[in-house]
């Protein structure tokens, strides 16, 4: 079965964090010079958290210029913007307070709002700033070993309310709600990358790169498969199943 999306594998989590800071760079440079706005859509996690700390340090945090930038996010929990658990907070303390970022470009999730009215309101900010659907120069996306990305779970089609681009969603796992993107919001971008690292990733990303296409099962599979460019940014130990 064909690969969905392109593989650049590395020997480890340092090096995918500084391959994810690149290539964060990269698009923004490209972005800026072409249309004189970056519109950068941030994923949460662990994973890429390293990535977003070097955009804090030179010679990242002097290669973008930091006016010309909005930062949005794919999901958010429902929670507060202060709460350890936020997106919005891990990006803040990982390097939006230490870049020259004005706080009227970042754009985050209103998590302590009711979830719906979040998304609805979310919904409306992107398609004000950036078109209906919105586009993303760059979206970034995490893989969950069961598969989720953003806050696409499995066992719920990720299509099912898409035509809302950001909806509430239950995370049953953790017991707790999250707003997230929907597919045309991913379809969308004008590039998606994943970064994946960990051995405990490799069957989910396997699965999702090269798999039958069960996107039920699979959510990821919705942003592997898209039609646009997608770039994979995983370590060894993650590509051990790809």
């Amino acid at each position: 079965m064909t690969e969905r999306g392109e593989l650049r594998v590395f020997p480890d989590a340092d090096a995918v964090a500084r391959a994810l800071a690149e290539t964060i760079v990269a698009q923004g440079r490209s972005a800026v010079a072409e249309r004189g706005r970056y519109a950068l859509a941030l994923a949460g996690g662990e994973t890429p958290r390293a990535g977003y700390a070097l955009l804090a340090t030179p010679p990242f945090r002097d290669a973008l210029p930091w006016p010309a930038v909005h930062v949005f996010f794919g999901d958010e929990r429902c929670v507060p913007p202060d709460d350890p658990r936020s997106n919005y907070r891990m990006a803040a303390e990982a390097f939006l307070a230490a870049v020259s970022i004005p706080p009227e470009n970042v754009h985050r999730i209103e998590g302590e709002r009711d979830p719906e009215d979040a998304a609805r309101r979310y919904a409306r900010l992107l398609c004000s700033l950036l078109g209906d659907p919105p586009v993303f120069d760059l979206l970034l996306l995490g893989l969950g070993s069961d598969g989720h990305t953003a806050s696409l779970f499995p066992g719920s089609d990720p299509h099912e309310g898409a035509a809302e681009l950001v909806r509430a969603v239950e995370d049953e796992h953790a017991g707790t709600r999250r707003v997230t993107i929907t597919p045309p919001v991913i379809e969308a971008a004008r590039l998606v990358a994943f970064t994946v690292t960990g051995a405990e990733k490799a069957a989910a990303l396997r699965a999702v790169r090269s798999g039958a296409y069960d996107p039920l099962r699979y959510p990821a599979q919705v942003a592997a498969a898209r039609s646009g460019p997608v770039l994979w940014l995983v370590d060894a130990a993650a590509a051990g199943g790809a």
